[in-house]
């Protein structure tokens, strides 16, 4: 391996601070993209509401062979905010070994700029080479991080141009994959409502925008170097650790819908593997309504009895979930809530993944969408007969009120 790293737009070297402080950096793997860096680029370099010495962008090129690294030298100086570049040269790289290291430059510039207690405080966020963000997307990240959460996971969009180049077979399941996952989180949110993370929501988790806090990024093990998945696996760390993750629908990214992508496993083979095999699974979250709605009435029943002190007790809830009483103990061991669910999930057969197919999509979208009307419903009369129930009237200032059986 061969590293490169060293300069900043200014020129300065790498090691040394800078005299701008940035309290937001935003980390960006980067391999082979002449062709759409630019335009990536251009659009974290203006955003809206974050005075531009308060952003900072790490480029982390990667095994790059096309002229990207000579665009980067172009476009960089005359970028309004502060750009760290990265080259490096390594056999065996991989998605998410790029994006780690991505992650690590941003948190060790934070690091290296403010002062301890501020820096934790300071927020890294992620998206890839082949993505266009809105002029607020960083405003909109903040903003969530502001209302309590830890993490922000936004949603995609495939760029309009390449997405109609795909077949119409992709879109029609694509339509019906979504329907389903939008019914399925609705009726998640009325059965184990999560407080930091309120419908509406999505179910999302792409490198192509996330943001966390560096405290949350620390305390969940950083971006996780693997093959693929990284950042599904990073947000699942970070739930293991408690972190708030709000999934945000109102954060939307546009995307390549390209067929051959740079990262193999990603996006674009998925998209490639289901034009060549149609009938191949969906994505496991997509699993029968019967399961789902297990799947969340026993989440609820963890949480509050968690919430009452009650966890421990593995015979409350472990023989229900058929797991035995040695790797109970272990599960109710573990240090935080997110990693006993985790656990549980990962060591009960009645939670494991059970993706459908998608010619059964639309019967589990039908039935999905009665349920969720009648949850609905119900939730609604609750609260009118909550609303209609006699209530003791509160004694006015001045007011005492008369001791029991007072004639």
């Amino acid at each position: 391996m061969t590293d490169t790293e060293g300069q900043d737009q200014s020129g300065d070297q790498l090691q040394e601070p800078n005299p701008l402080a940035p309290h937001c950096v935003i980390a960006v793997p980067v391999r082979n993209e002449l062709d759409r860096i630019g335009a990536c680029l251009h659009a974290l370099a203006v955003q809206e509401e974050i005075e531009p010495e308060a952003l900072g962008i790490v480029l982390f090129l990667n095994n790059c062979t096309d002229g990207t690294a000579e665009a980067v030298a172009e476009l960089t100086p005359v970028l309004r905010v502060q750009v760290r570049v990265i080259e490096r040269e390594f056999a065996g790289a991989h998605a998410g070994w790029a994006r780690r290291e991505a992650m690590e430059a941003a948190a060790a510039w934070l690091d290296e700029s403010l002062d301890e207690e501020t820096a934790l405080e300071g927020v890294i966020l992620t998206t890839d080479a082949d993505s266009r963000v809105p002029p607020d997307w960083v405003a909109r990240n903040l903003a969530a991080l502001a209302q309590g959460a830890d993490a922000v996971a936004g949603t995609i969009a495939l760029d309009a141009a390449e997405a109609a180049c795909l077949p119409e077979a992709l879109h029609a399941r694509g339509r019906l994959e979504g329907a389903y996952e939008a019914a399925l989180i609705a009726i998640e949110a009325q059965i184990d409502p999560v407080a930091h993370d309120p419908w509406p929501r999505h179910a999302t988790r792409s490198g192509a925008t996330l943001a966390v806090r560096l405290s949350a990024y620390r305390a969940a093990g950083g971006m996780p170097a693997i093959l693929l998945g990284e950042d599904r696996a990073f947000v699942a760390a970070l739930l293991a650790a408690d972190a708030r993750v709000r999934h945000a629908p109102d954060i939307v990214v546009v995307t390549s819908g390209r067929l051959d992508g740079r990262a193999p496993g990603g996006a674009a083979d998925t998209m490639r593997r289901r034009c060549e095999v149609p009938e191949g699974p969906c994505d496991p979250r997509l699993e029968p309504l019967w399961r789902a709605l297990f799947r969340f009435a026993w989440q609820r029943r963890l949480r509050r009895l968690h919430a009452a002190g009650r966890l421990d007790r593995t015979g409350l809830w472990a023989p229900w979930l058929q797991i035995g009483a040695d790797a109970a103990r272990r599960i109710a061991a573990l240090p935080t809530l997110g990693a006993r669910l985790a656990a549980i999930k990962a060591e009960s057969p009645l939670l494991s993944a059970r993706p459908l197919s998608p010619s059964a999509l639309p019967r589990h979208i039908r039935g999905a969408q009665v349920l969720l009307a009648g949850l609905q419903y119900g939730a609604r009369a609750l609260r009118i007969l909550r609303g209609l129930s006699p209530r003791k009237p509160r004694p006015t200032l001045g007011q005492a009120s008369e001791p029991a059986g007072h004639a």
